[in-house]
């Protein structure tokens, strides 16, 4: 009876730690396992959160290369075209094949947006003044006009942009001053290829105002270039959801409609040919946030002749 006793309970004890045994390594499995799940979703969210390449073989982010700084201090300024009736407007405009765009520039590494945005603008209003279409120098705003927010590769404002070239007495020609996407120390004695009067803000908000000013000159333009929708727009009509976070200067150089009735803005972005549409892209028009897509409206500005 005693060694039935004792071979029951060495059975019952050799169960018990076996199912111990069991239980500790389903433990340790499923621990093993949970640890296996967090690292690859760790690695999964790092990956989907990193900025995306900017898309002209560069292997930087796009994050990296805007340099807009938005202002809210704006002084009021007039606006010619006001009391320009809406009807006498053209259906579409594109000021490339009037011949006021110069090509497709590349801005590289320096966040000098605002530069390119300003120069495409001013050499808009320049060719319509006076016949000629001249590349102008970003490089020479980047290196001298640094003062208040314009900073170089830092980043900086159109409207300040323009105030540097009134007070120089004009930019001088981009071969004169070639691009160099750093900063550097100004050249003096440069000769003016250019030169703008003053510049005008369109009121801000207002789609209708930006129309009546793109229809008779590239205007620059501030957008949240940060948004994924912009960073990734590879063609077309960009729609759908955009922010409003101003950091990247582009230039609006025209509008038009697509065969199906969608309304959009042209613009001239500086991130090269690669991008968007050989270096251009296309807006959605008179959406119903009247900041615009990507708030497009909120702070064009454009150089006066």
């Amino acid at each position: 009876m005693a060694t039935l006793k004792a071979s029951i309970l060495a059975m019952l004890g050799f169960a018990f730690f076996c199912g111990a045994a069991l239980a500790a390594r389903d433990l340790s499995d499923d621990s093993a396992m949970v640890a296996r799940h967090e690292q690859w979703m760790a690695q999964y969210r790092a990956a989907s959160t990193k900025t995306p390449p900017r898309r002209l073989g560069g292997s930087r982010s796009i994050k990296t290369n805007k340099g807009f700084k938005s202002s809210n201090m704006r002084i009021p300024t007039g606006f010619r075209y006001e009391n320009v009736s809406a009807d006498a407007l053209p259906t579409t405009i594109d000021w490339r094949t009037k011949g006021a765009v110069t090509p497709i520039k590349d801005q590289g590494q320096c966040g000098c947006c605002w530069a390119f945005s300003a120069v495409a603008a001013t050499e808009g209003i320049v060719k319509i003044s006076t016949g000629k279409l001249v590349s102008l120098a970003e490089q020479e705003l980047v290196d001298c006009d640094v003062h208040d927010e314009d900073q170089g590769c830092e980043g900086g404002l159109m409207d300040d942009a323009f105030k540097f070239i009134i007070k120089n007495g004009g930019l001088t020609t981009e071969s004169s001053y070639p691009y160099t996407a750093a900063d550097g120390k100004c050249k003096s004695g440069s000769n003016s290829a250019a030169t703008i009067k003053g510049y005008e803000d369109v009121p801000a908000n207002d789609e209708a105002a930006l129309m009546k000013a793109v229809a008779n000159q590239p205007v620059s333009v501030a957008v949240d270039g940060g948004d994924m929708t912009f960073q990734f727009y590879s063609g077309g009509v960009m729609t759908g959801s955009c922010g409003t976070d101003l950091d990247h200067g582009i230039a609006a150089i025209g509008y038009g409609k697509t065969s199906d009735g969608t309304k959009y803005w042209l613009m001239k972005n500086s991130w090269g040919t690669t991008w968007g549409e050989n270096g251009y892209l296309r807006m959605e028009k008179d959406i119903s946030d009247k900041r615009g897509m990507c708030g497009l409206a909120m702070e064009p500005s454009y150089p006066t002749k």
